[in-house]
């Protein structure tokens, strides 16, 4: 009797271990691989969330602290992204407005030139060069008055750049602004020139209301924190109109080759005008005036609109490569457009709210403060994240939704990542990092070709160090411990 009992207990044993991993781990319990990567790292259990379910199935595998309420970092651009893509579709592109103010006599403006913004995150200064050389090719040449800049289709953000790190120039700190351009950032490029001994400082964009050194000295050794062997001096922004300074002393190795780095030094109008005037002049025209903020007045006359790339490729640049400034840009379109008001966030939250209502995907707990994940008070749960992506495979704009996540070892924030394992290609994943926060949510399509929604959230002192046990999980989802 004895010998039957064990040799039934023998044949469970063995029907568990040839289920499906997935199906096999236990719906709130750590998979294996991941438990022990979790253990490796010095993070407790408790302070991540799972959710793994296979798209059409009844129910989660993985469901192990899901309801957990977290922050998710950047994985936050998901809900932003899928509710743009369904309200305002993926064909949708912004529209910057040139107008002439005043009377215009030959190639002469006896006026001013009013530049009306509607939000374009993808304004660089490449497209904003094609819409200037537009407004020459239709022949104007001279604005005796001043660059108006209509910057009302967002309410004004009166955000300290500061409050989020203490890191008030770093770019992906830029407030949202219905007429930006080039993300407000400013890309120093150093250029080695040993036979001079110098590194060469290029900038671009140029600005017509920029000071720069032209050149810092070269030095031997180990490129390193490149950084930290410069000093740096950027200047004040000033009021309307005034110009910034970028100077830079010290050594730079020349063993780094060339390096850039991107500072946000200017507000949105002295950024506006000095990159106007400098394209503006290179391109035969002058301005005699300076920059204000306005509206076109009535009878002015419409010279010539620019239009971004679609929503479609939008979002393909801001999920693959986690653009702050892009996602909080489309984040108050949402108000903008849904709500025929000037944009502002908690408006674009209500919008979201609505939007998951009607879908029937009711989320008590989901916070968000700008859209971005950038953000030390967004929230929502593992649960709730994957029941978006499970209604996201179902929605007409699923191709363009997943096509703008990183596919695992090829592009984006998951280019270096995985790249000698089986799953290289076979999933696309958004991350998300915060300095107490790794986030990862997207699709796996496993090796038996079933397609999974994967969610993992670590909120910890310590979460860098769970990297690990995120791609454990991935691979655990795409072909299981024994693989």
């Amino acid at each position: 009797m004895r010998i039957h009992r064990f040799i039934l207990q023998i044949a469970a044993l063995i029907a568990a271990l040839a289920l499906d991993p997935v199906q096999a781990a236990g719906a709130n319990v750590l998979p294996a691989p991941v438990a022990a990567a979790m253990r490796a790292s010095g993070v407790p259990g408790s302070s991540a969330a799972l959710f793994v379910q296979e798209v059409g199935a009844p129910r989660p595998a993985v469901a192990f602290n899901a309801g957990a309420v977290m922050n998710p970092a950047s994985t936050m651009k998901l809900v932003t992204t899928l509710a743009a893509l369904e309200l305002l579709g993926p064909t949708y592109a912004w529209k910057t407005e040139a107008y002439t103010a005043g009377t215009q006599r030959g190639d002469v403006l006896e006026g001013d030139l009013v530049l009306r913004g509607s939000g374009d995150p993808k304004l660089t200064v490449e497209n904003f060069w094609l819409m200037l050389r537009a407004l020459r090719a239709r022949g104007l040449r001279e604005i005796r008055g001043d660059l108006v800049l209509d910057r009302s289709y967002f309410e004004a953000v009166n955000q300290d750049e500061a409050r989020f790190d203490n890191e008030p120039l770093r770019p992906y700190n830029v407030a949202p602004d219905a007429m930006l351009i080039n993300f407000k950032a400013f890309r120093f490029t150093f250029v080695p020139d040993p036979e001079r001994g110098v590194a060469q400082v290029t900038v671009e964009p140029r600005s017509a209301l920029l000071e720069l050194t032209a050149s810092v000295r070269l030095a031997d050794g180990p490129c390193n924190d490149w950084r930290a062997k410069l000093k740096a001096d950027f200047g004040a922004n000033g009021g309307m109109g005034a110009a910034a300074r970028a100077s830079f002393s010290g050594l730079y190795p020349a063993s780094c080759g060339e390096k850039s780095w991107n500072v946000a030094l200017q507000s949105h109008p002295n950024f506006v005008l000095g990159v106007f005037r400098q394209l503006w002049e290179e391109l035969g025209g002058t301005l005699r005036g300076g920059v204000r903020d306005g509206e076109a007045p009535a009878g002015a006359r419409l010279l010539y609109t620019n239009e971004s790339p679609t929503l479609a490729e939008i979002v393909r640049d801001m999920n693959k490569f986690s653009n702050n400034v892009m996602a909080r840009q489309l984040f108050l379109t949402l108000s903008a457009e849904m709500m025929k008001q000037p944009g502002r966030a908690d408006r674009s939250a209500q919008v979201v709210q609505g939007w998951l209502a009607q879908k029937g995907l009711g989320f008590p707990e989901l916070v968000m403060e700008n859209g971005s994940g950038l953000s030390r008070v967004e929230r929502i749960s593992a649960a709730s994240m994957g029941r978006l992506l499970l209604a996201a495979y179902a929605s007409p704009v699923m191709s363009e939704f997943v096509a703008s996540m990183p596919l695992v070892a090829y592009d984006g924030t998951m280019k270096r990542r995985l790249k000698y394992e089986s799953i290289a290609g076979q999933a696309h994943v958004k991350t998300g990092s915060l300095s107490d926060v790794r986030a990862l949510a997207g699709y796996v399509l496993d090796a038996r070709g079933r397609r999974f929604a994967v969610v993992f959230m670590v909120n910890h002192p310590n979460a860098g160090a769970t990297q690990r046990a995120q791609d454990a999980l991935l691979n655990w989802v795409y072909g299981g411990p024994g693989r």
